[in-house]
């Protein structure tokens, strides 16, 4: 595991969750090649995606199986304007790169919502701060 990989574990263990994470094969930086590589369902996947929300970072663990409606959550939050973050908010806001964004593990807490849709599976799958890990949560 690497630096990005021990920060996810560290805070993981820090809520009293035994880190799992798995090292694949090869970079998984969609959900259909992670559900792909871990034989489970698409929606299975947690996409933890990073959008600019007024300017300031929103994460959003969307289902694999799903495509986030950026007028639709703008509307819900109230917010001015919701847009894809560029690499480098990303990358500030989480300490990790596109295609590895774990749902933990960042430099500070950021606004998180989830969607509600990855409740139907009893074990879900997300990236564990690279492209080429992944860790099950419940």
């Amino acid at each position: 595991m690497n630096e990005r990989n021990s920060r996810v574990a560290a805070a993981l263990q820090n809520l009293g969750i035994e880190p799992a994470i798995r090292i694949l094969d090869e970079d998984a930086k969609t959900a259909v090649a992670a559900a792909r590589q871990l034989g489970c369902e698409v929606g299975a996947i947690a996409n933890s995606l990073v959008f600019a929300c007024d300017g300031e970072p929103l994460l959003v663990m969307a289902s694999g199986a799903s495509r986030v409606d950026t007028d639709l959550l703008a509307a819900s939050l109230r917010a001015g304007e919701i847009s894809k973050a560029t690499p480098q908010l990303v990358r500030t806001a989480t300490g990790q790169a596109i295609g590895g964004v774990a749902p933990t593990g960042h430099p500070r807490r950021l606004r998180t919502l989830v969607d509600e849709t990855l409740s139907r599976y009893p074990v879900i799958w997300t990236a564990a701060g690279t492209a080429d890990s992944v860790m099950p949560l419940t």
